[in-house]
């Protein structure tokens, strides 16, 4: 199958928010993080991306259908939930370049799209220029959780590939909600960077 990959920078993603909603909540369904999923959530989130200037957005298209994608925004315009352990660290947030999530349907995956992602917004936080960082953040999970599936395999690996390492302390906190769960609960996202120029 011929997979497309497309960048589009803020507002250019618009047409696809509704499609990128629904990939989204089935996607984290999944292990790690088990999200239950919210479509109003989603809407605010996605707006909130594709309001900054400087974000980008590497969509998968088989056809006309998104299969994947990959969002990043300079750390300035994130959430304060993310902000503050960039901070405590000592970065300055205009400093780094923040990947929000790279999703993509279990039919695609072990096709080299992953490194496709990576390269797309990284390629993108290059030309808009300044950052000193890239980063992203991955759940938390115990190890012999129960709920993990015998088949996971961690991305650890990859990402260490990509040149990304986790930094010990620096955690973000956020809430959702699981699947089969009936509140909200808090959990643990970890960062890992790469430094580009110091």
């Amino acid at each position: 199958m011929a997979i497309r990959i497309e960048r589009f920078r803020g507002a250019a993603v618009r047409p696809h928010l509704e499609a990128l909603a629904g990939l989204r909540i089935a996607v984290f369904r999944e292990w790690p993080y088990l999200y239950q999923g919210d479509l109003d959530y989603e809407a605010g989130y996605l707006a909130a991306y594709a309001k900054s200037a400087g974000s980008v957005f590497v969509l998968a298209f088989d056809g006309d259908q998104v299969v994947g994608a990959a969002t990043g925004i300079p750390m300035a315009d994130e959430t304060e939930a993310f902000l503050k352990p960039v901070r405590e660290r000592g970065i300055a947030p205009e400093r780094m370049f923040y990947f929000g999530e790279s999703v993509l349907l279990p039919a695609y995956r072990g096709q080299g799209i992953g490194n496709r992602f990576f390269d797309g917004r990284e390629a993108h936080a290059r030309e808009l220029g300044g950052f000193r960082y890239t980063g992203f953040c991955a759940v938390v999970r115990e190890l012999g959780d129960p709920r993990q599936p015998e088949d996971y395999r961690p991305l650890d690996a990859f990402w260490r590939k990509r040149g990304y390492a986790p930094v010990d302390g620096m955690v973000a906190e956020l809430e959702w909600l699981e699947t089969f769960h009936d509140a909200p609960g808090m959990h643990q996202l970890q960062f890992w960077l790469r430094e580009w120029q110091r």
